[in-house]
């Protein structure tokens, strides 16, 4: 950020308008009315809210509450049966996820889903494969033009290790790695796919107060540094109430809250459902 940028930020005229508010003004994901049914059970019920670019926009509530539901509707693993779903402007169509993929939203899971066997390096190479071009036979041989293109997604990979600081451990098979290593691996993951849209499914979950820290620091920086929009799931409260811009709370599969970090935290719907302060 250039010290220009940094004044304006911080002159009386922006003082309430940081600037990820300041280039988040576009709505690049809306979700609207979205009631997801699995049999009789009701998992989300009508639930509208949407995502500006530039922002880190968090999703709260108890558990069961809806919110990795929520995440699989945006990313295509679940097809809700009402509501819409509108990414940069134009209205969704039922998509798999790895058209949606294509289309520039990428994400990490609850449970750690990376290849055990395979290399840090070589489970990080797995999310550039929706920008690979060559068919199975180049690929296959590599030679020609499916080995440049490899190394050409090779190089960036190698730069969203350095990022990350995991370089010592490029070489290292996944499994035998430390959990908060593999957790910053699956980031990794997502990030190599460049995405407009990253969605995190409690990045921080079982991690040391030490391990939070460093991924709250790298969340941080994809989305300032790398421009990244970024959506999570996250119970850690004070991890939210610190890198959010805006946060949506849902109860049982129902928003009852959307605002700033501030707004949520001095609703008295969401004190009831979640953060379990009592009444003045």
């Amino acid at each position: 950020m250039s010290q220009q940028d940094v004044q304006q930020a911080t002159s009386p005229n922006n003082a309430s308008s940081p600037v990820k508010a300041e280039r988040g003004r576009d709505v690049i994901m809306e979700v609207r009315n979205i009631t997801l049914r699995f049999g009789g059970v009701v998992a989300i019920k009508d639930v509208s809210f949407d995502i500006r670019e530039g922002e880190v926009r968090a999703i709260i509530g108890p558990n069961g509450a809806g919110k990795s539901s929520m995440l699989n509707v945006i990313n295509g693993f679940y097809h809700p049966q009402e509501g819409e779903v509108w990414f940069h402007g134009e209205k969704r169509k039922a998509m798999k996820p790895h058209e949606i993929a294509r289309q520039g939203i990428a994400r990490t899971f609850q449970n750690i889903a990376l290849f055990k066997g395979m290399t840090t390096l070589d489970n990080i190479m797995t999310g550039r494969l929706t920008k690979m071009n060559k068919n199975i036979l180049w690929q296959t041989i590599w030679a020609g033009p499916a080995e440049r293109e490899e190394l050409e997604h090779r190089e960036f990979v190698e730069h969203v290790i350095d990022f990350l600081e995991i370089q010592h451990i490029r070489k290292t098979p996944v499994g035998r790695l430390p959990y908060g290593l593999q957790k910053r691996v699956e980031l990794g993951r997502a990030l190599a796919a460049e995405p407009k849209l990253l969605l995190l499914d409690e990045p921080m979950a079982g991690m040391n107060v030490e391990e939070k820290e460093d991924m709250s620091r790298f969340i941080l920086d994809v989305n300032e540094e790398f421009g990244t929009t970024i959506a999570l799931i996250e119970h850690d409260m004070g991890v939210v109430m610190d890198i959010s811009d805006r946060v949506v709370v849902l109860d049982y599969g129902q928003k009852i809250g959307d605002g700033t970090p501030d707004e949520v935290r001095s609703n008295q719907a969401v004190i009831d459902a979640y953060l379990g302060v009592s009444h003045d």
